[in-house]
C-alpha cells in the first residue's frame, strides 16, 4: 500500500459555482424553496476536498468519500455565487480528514468535516465489477 504521509496537512482546495435553477432544491428534489440545495453545497465541498488532494496522489489511485457531517444554515439564493473550501486535517494510512466550510458573497453557509479514503483504481473497479456479476 502506498504511503500517504507525505500529504500536506493544512493543504486547501476550493470549488465554486453561481447558483442557478439547477442548483435548487426543487431541481435536486431536497424542498420547494428556490434556493441552493444541500446536496449542492455537499458537492461543493466534496469538489474543494478534490482539488486539494487529488493531483497528489499515486498514478491509479483516487481518494472516495466516505464520510461527511455538515450543517447547511443560510440560504442562498439564485444568481448569487457560492465558494466552498477544504482543507485537508488529518491523514491516517488510506483516510483524509479534512475541515470544509461554504460561503456565499455574504455569509458562511455551511461547515463541518468529510472524509475521505484513497483507494487503488483498478482494484476498486474490479470489486464493482464483482458485484455486477460481471467477473
Amino acid at each position: 500500500m502506498p504511503d500517504f504521509s507525505h500529504l500536506p496537512i493544512g493543504r486547501e482546495g476550493r470549488a465554486d459555482l453561481v447558483v442557478d435553477e439547477a442548483h435548487t432544491a426543487p431541481r435536486v428534489g431536497s424542498g420547494r424553496i428556490r434556493v441552493l440545495a444541500t446536496p449542492v453545497m455537499i458537492n461543493l465541498m466534496e469538489a474543494a476536498a478534490l482539488d486539494a488532494v487529488e493531483a497528489l496522489l499515486p498514478d491509479g489511485h483516487q481518494s472516495l468519500g466516505i464520510r461527511l457531517d455538515v450543517t447547511h444554515n443560510a440560504a442562498t439564493p439564485v444568481g448569487m455565487r457560492v465558494v466552498a473550501t477544504a482543507r485537508l486535517v488529518g491523514v491516517e494510512g488510506r483516510r483524509l480528514k479534512f475541515e470544509v466550510e461554504a460561503r456565499d458573497e455574504k455569509e458562511p453557509i455551511g461547515g463541518g468535516t468529510h472524509e475521505r479514503v484513497v483507494v487503488n483504481v483498478a482494484r476498486f473497479d474490479e470489486r464493482v465489477q464483482k458485484k455486477l456479476g460481471a467477473i
